[in-house]
């Protein structure tokens, strides 16, 4: 099939979902997006989306396919299955791509009701951070049947730079990430407790920062996150509320197994903690908020 008549929409225009989105009309994938923010419709419509809308009651039954990019499982339930469902719209064998962090039993049932409907699940969560997403790199975890990953070639190839296949049981994507979840979560935890003493401590976090990112300690997310410390701007591209919920998912995970995990049940107060304090909106970086007596750049300063 030419990529030309292979038709996708996007459900949700955030960081990650405009920038598979804009991969896909890259790729010359006929693209529709889906989101109740206007302006990130008018966005997409300008860069050369077929069609933008709140819903898809115009477009449902032309599509190949569906990438979900809303914020969890309640949201992914909603675009599907609520009053105004886009499930009950799209022609049999359509093919559902989720990509929203979620507990394994979540994405079941989710995948259960597709079935009902004759419509196929790829549980395919992702991650990269929005820059990845605008390069059509984002890494996918997914499970499925053959048939979903084949159905979604396209989009697939249009979006990621890696996709993994972890099996056919749908849930072990959604486990996958969850996993791949504490390992961020704590990473920008144990970076702002490491700015926070800084902090104390009176060295410049420029400096500090610029050290640790050529040094052993670096991770991608100490780079990414504490940039955003160092330069004061807490412009939310991931608020401190999404790890709220993924490290949450990551203590309900371990629960479920009886599992202890030290770091992450510490990793999930301290963002529970910022959430409370009021930065729940801000970017997850603002996490090191929580501290106190210690003075953290403002924006401009530097």
């Amino acid at each position: 099939m030419s990529n030309q008549s292979y038709s996708v929409a996007v459900v949700g225009l955030g960081s990650m979902g405009m920038g598979a989105a804009l991969s896909c009309i890259n790729a010359g994938l006929e693209t529709y997006g889906i989101d109740l923010n206007q302006a990130a419709l008018e966005k997409l419509k300008a860069a050369g989306a077929k069609a933008v809308a709140t819903n898809g009651d115009e477009f449902a039954e032309k599509l190949d396919a569906v990438v979900i990019l809303v914020v969890n499982a309640a949201q992914t339930n909603a675009v599907l299955f609520g009053e105004n469902g886009l499930a009950n719209k799209l022609k049999p064998g359509t093919v559902v791509m989720a990509s929203s962090t979620m507990a394994a039993d979540d994405a079941k049932a989710i995948s259960q009701k597709l079935t009902d409907l004759g419509l196929i699940m790829l549980d395919a969560p992702v991650s990269g951070g929005a820059a990845k997403a605008a390069q059509g790199e984002m890494t996918v975890m997914a499970s499925g049947s053959q048939e979903a990953f084949s159905k979604l070639q396209p989009v697939l190839d249009a979006v990621a730079g890696k996709v993994y296949n972890i099996g056919e049981e749908i849930g072990l994507g959604a486990t996958v990430k969850i996993i791949h979840q504490l390992l961020a979560g704590v990473h920008i935890a144990a970076g702002a407790e490491a700015m926070a003493l800084a902090a104390k401590a009176g060295i410049p976090l420029n400096l500090m920062y610029d050290v640790v990112t050529n040094a052993a300690g670096n991770s991608w997310m100490f780079e990414n996150r504490m940039k955003h410390v160092v330069d004061g701007d807490y412009t939310p591209l991931s608020m401190v509320d999404i790890f709220v919920k993924d490290l949450g998912l990551v203590n309900d995970t371990a629960k479920s197994l009886r599992f202890p995990l030290h770091l992450a049940s510490t990793a999930y107060s301290m963002f529970t903690e910022a959430s409370n304090a009021g930065y729940g909106k801000e970017d997850d970086s603002a996490v090191i908020k929580i501290f106190s007596g210690i003075e953290l750049p403002k924006k401009g300063e530097n």
